[in-house]
This record gives structure tokens, sequence and C-alpha cells, in this order.
């Protein structure tokens, strides 16, 4: 999977920030223990993202000349969302064929 240059540098700073991994990790798996569709967790995943780019383009010297650089149009973290959630959460079983009609 390619991340583009924004998410590649927020993957990059969380595995170099051992307390914001941490954070992160339990975001995404208590995002992932939602009953909800996985492409819904990923949205949800991806918004909290980009405003965490956002909040880390004020206070980290690396982000903050992305954003002058690159400026502060949004850009999609989902990507990153996807990766995240295969990386730290168990897959979710998929449902066996019949199994919505009550067909075992």
């Amino acid at each position: 999977m390619s991340l583009n240059p924004s998410e590649q540098r927020t993957y990059t700073y969380l595995q170099t920030h051992p307390d914001e991994e941490r954070f992160w990790r339990g975001k995404v798996r208590a995002a992932a223990a939602q009953p909800e569709a996985v492409e819904a967790v990923v949205s949800r995943l991806e918004r909290a993202l980009w405003q965490y780019y956002l909040e880390r383009s004020h206070a980290v010297p690396s982000f903050q000349a992305a954003s002058q650089r690159e400026g502060r149009a949004r850009t999609s973290m989902r990507n990153l969302a996807e990766l995240l959630l295969r990386l730290w959460t168990e897959p979710r079983p998929k449902p066996k064929p019949g199994a919505r009609d009550g067909i075992i």
C-alpha cells in the first residue's frame, strides 16, 4: 500500500512517538470494535487522522514545514486509516453466504 506524503509523515511520526502510537492504537481498536461497516470505520478514522494532521501542523516542526510548503488543502488519509486497521486489529470474520437469510 502506498501512502501519500501527508499519510507517510503521520505514520512515521506515530512510529517514532510511542505515546502517540498508543493513543492511536486504542482509537483504531475502539473504532473497529463498533458494530458498523468497515467502510464507515475507515471514513471516521480518515477524518480523525486529518484533524490530527492539522493539529500537529501547529506544533511539530516537520508538519509545520510541510504545511508551509504544501498548504493546508484537505488531503486524504484513507490509505493510512486502512493500513492502521490492518496492522492494529484482528480481521473481522466474513459473513457466511446465506447467514443473513437464516441459512447456514
